[in-house]
């Protein structure tokens, strides 16, 4: 077990933790509501630090990050637990786990063995993915300093709901900040996240641009009777455009069943277009579709003259006519980092 190293204790030895916005009060000898960590005689720990679950060498393009470096290799790792209990994740195997029963395929990987790995493997950084790595922080910041170190970039895949204390402990070390954006009102994300006020996402999205510089995408798993309402779809689409800019990039994705929504269909392609179309409307200038591979918006297109900049077939790019972050055929400036 590795010390928390955000938290606070009280005499009658119950702690609060204090990296996510659940602030979980925690009992000697209980787990918070992630099962991640641990009161031990009135200190929190970490029942995951240096537990890797999952770890492959994957392209940019499956974070996805579309406008970040694209087509460089990430060594991608995830562990175990949650801080949400979404109904139709994809990764629950790993994300609903009981941490203290582990699981088979666990392996310990020391943050200096993860950096020499992703330097090895010629990865351009390292994702903290696949389950959600605000429960990971400790691992995840003291690898993220390393990796800084030698000259490796850093991203966390996340539902943004880490507490403004941790994200500014992360803030110098973070460079790609992938959001699910699961909704866009209380009653949403109650329903898919147990979550009863989305506000302080929101607030930790526009924070990681404007205090932390770092590169933000988002990403709405569109699912049937969730949250495919089109007034909400609006307002999501506005507040990015607004608040975070027209220029930030949103990957509407086509829900798949899982788990206790095996039940509902695949989102209807039509359904997906008409969210793109949202997106658009209301200023957007990169909006994509994914989970639909072969369709058009899994393009980037330039604003400007409307020319295919970045073909893309499942992750894989068949077509790059970006010089720098200049479109070949007008020169128009494309939003995000190129090579």
């Amino acid at each position: 077990m590795h010390q928390s190293i955000l938290y606070t204790p009280s005499e009658d030895k119950i702690v609060q933790c204090q990296i996510c916005q659940r602030r979980c009060k925690i009992a000697p000898g209980k787990t918070g509501f992630c099962r991640t960590r641990k009161n031990v005689n009135g200190q929190l720990y970490s029942l995951i630090y240096g537990k890797v679950s999952s770890k492959r060498v994957s392209p940019i393009e499956i974070k996805p990050l579309f406008h970040f470096f694209p087509g460089s290799k990430w060594l991608s790792l995830g562990s175990l637990g949650c801080n949400f209990r979404c109904p139709g994740c994809q990764n629950w195997e790993i994300s609903h786990a009981d941490v203290e029963k582990g699981l088979p395929f666990i392996e310990y990987v020391s943050p200096e063995k993860v950096v020499q790995l992703a330097l090895q493997e010629n990865c351009k950084g390292i994702s903290w993915t696949y389950n959600e790595p605000t429960i990971w922080l400790e691992y995840t910041l003291d690898t993220a300093k390393i990796a800084k170190e030698r000259g490796l970039l850093t991203n966390y895949v996340t539902n943004g709901y880490i507490t403004p204390e941790a994200l500014n402990l992360l803030g110098p070390y973070l460079d790609a900040y992938r959001v699910d954006l699961k909704g866009f009102s209380n009653h949403t994300y109650k329903k898919i996240a147990q979550v009863s006020d989305f506000k302080g996402i929101l607030e930790n999205i526009k924070s990681a641009k404007s205090n932390w510089d770092m590169h933000v995408e988002l990403i709405t798993n569109l699912t049937p009777g969730y949250n495919d309402n089109e007034d909400e779809l609006h307002k999501m689409a506005h507040w990015i455009a607004h608040e975070m800019g027209p220029d930030t990039p949103w990957h509407v994705t086509r829900f798949v069943p899982h788990l206790k929504l095996s039940d509902l269909d695949y989102t209807p392609i039509p359904k997906l277009e008409q969210a793109r179309q949202i997106g658009i409307d209301e200023g957007l200038r990169y909006v994509y579709l994914g989970n639909v591979p072969g369709h058009a918006a899994e393009n980037t297109y330039c604003p400007r003259c409307g020319r295919l900049l970045i073909e893309r077939r499942n992750y894989h790019i068949l077509r790059y006519n970006l010089e720098g972050n200049e479109c070949v055929f007008c020169n128009a400036t494309i939003a995000g980092y190129f090579e």
